[in-house]
């Protein structure tokens, strides 16, 4: 298995990452979806401020049955703008995959209106797990191997 399939592996067996940008560490629910990890934040869904603003992201990817760290990686930051190509297919998988939705008929609607999406689309900058720092910063989950 290649790097790149590591990653879209790891990010499609697990509901849960971790997205770090500007200085600050968040665990968020996200779905894959294509050939990126897809994100619905702000409003009233889970808060990722400004990430919109931002051109890169680290994802670190933990292994679903053992928790452990399995890889970083980098990634570019697109927005997904309502009527654009990714719109339909990505608010649909993140609609999907969404547990406890209490407006699930129009969230997708609500979205588009409160909230920001996001693909997180890995680089081939990847780390893995000999090659990550195990310094743990403040906000960071904790490394196990």
């Amino acid at each position: 298995m290649n790097r790149t399939d590591l990653v879209a592996e790891l990010a499609k067996k697990s509901g849960l990452l971790w997205i770090s940008y500007a200085g600050h560490t968040r665990a968020v629910w996200h779905e894959w979806v294509g050939d990126a990890v897809c994100v619905v934040a702000g409003g009233s869904e889970q808060p990722l401020p400004d990430i919109e603003r931002h051109q890169t992201v680290i994802l670190s990817l933990r292994s679903k049955s053992t928790r452990a760290l399995v890889a970083e990686v980098k990634a570019t930051v697109e927005v997904v703008a309502p009527g654009s190509e990714h719109w339909e297919a990505v608010t649909t998988a993140l609609k999907a995959g969404r547990l406890n939705l209490a407006d699930g008929d129009h969230a997708i609607e609500r979205w588009a209106i409160e909230s920001v999406v996001v693909r997180l689309v890995p680089t081939d900058e990847i780390s893995l797990p000999d090659q990550i720092a195990t310094t743990i910063r403040h906000t960071s989950p904790h490394l196990t191997r």
